[in-house]
C-alpha cells in the first residue's frame, strides 16, 4: 500500500514504520532469525500404529465427554480419601463446568493436608520451611519473606488476643 506524506512523495508502510524497533520482521523471511527452523518436519512413509492400551490396576477417572480412556494416562497418584471423593465429584460434571475445576482445585489442596496427617501419622515431622521454599525465597526475594513473617506474626497476635479476650469474658461471666 503506497501513501503520500507530506511533501506528496509516496512512501511504503515499510517505511513509514521504519523508526519502530522489530515493525516488519514478519514481512520478510529474509529478516527472521528463527526462520529456517520453522520448517514443519517430512512426513513419515506410513502411518504411525496408536499405542497399545495401557492396562492398570488403579482407579482411572474419566471425563463425561470422552467415552474412553485415553491410551497412556497416568496412575502414580490414585485417588484417595477425602480428596480422591472430591476428585470422583468433580468428574461428574462436564469440563466446560466452573465446579468441577474448583472441586480438582479444592481436592489438590484436601491431598495436601492429608499428605502433612499421613506423615504426623508415620511419625515423620516435616520441614514446611524448607518444602515450601523458604530458604530461596529469603534468598531471592527478601521483601516478600519478610512481608510474610510479619502477617504471620500479626496473626498469631491477633489470635492469641481472641483467645485471651474469650477466656476473660468467661471468667467475668463466673464472678
Amino acid at each position: 500500500m503506497i501513501i503520500t506524506d507530506t511533501e506528496g512523495t509516496p512512501r511504503t508502510q515499510r517505511e513509514r514504520h521504519a523508526h519502530i524497533l522489530g515493525w516488519g520482521a514478519d514481512l520478510d523471511h529474509a529478516d527472521r532469525p528463527a526462520y529456517p527452523m520453522e520448517r514443519t518436519p517430512p512426513r513419515l512413509p506410513y502411518p504411525m500404529p496408536p499405542p497399545e492400551q495401557q492396562h492398570s490396576h488403579a482407579e482411572v477417572l474419566v471425563s463425561t465427554e470422552r467415552p474412553r480412556i485415553t491410551r497412556v494416562y497416568g496412575t502414580a497418584q490414585p485417588p484417595k480419601g477425602l480428596s480422591g471423593w472430591l476428585r470422583r465429584q468433580a468428574f461428574y460434571h462436564s469440563e466446560n463446568d466452573l465446579r468441577r475445576w474448583l472441586m480438582l482445585l479444592l481436592a489438590d489442596r484436601v491431598n495436601v493436608g492429608e499428605g502433612l496427617v499421613e506423615d504426623l501419622a508415620r511419625g515423620h515431622v516435616p520441614n514446611l520451611y524448607a518444602e515450601m521454599g523458604g530458604r530461596a525465597e529469603l534468598m531471592h526475594n527478601p521483601k516478600g519473606a519478610a512481608r510474610k513473617v510479619a502477617i504471620g506474626i500479626a496473626a498469631v497476635a491477633l489470635l492469641a488476643l481472641a483467645l485471651q479476650r474469650r477466656r476473660s469474658g468467661r471468667r467475668a461471666g463466673l464472678r
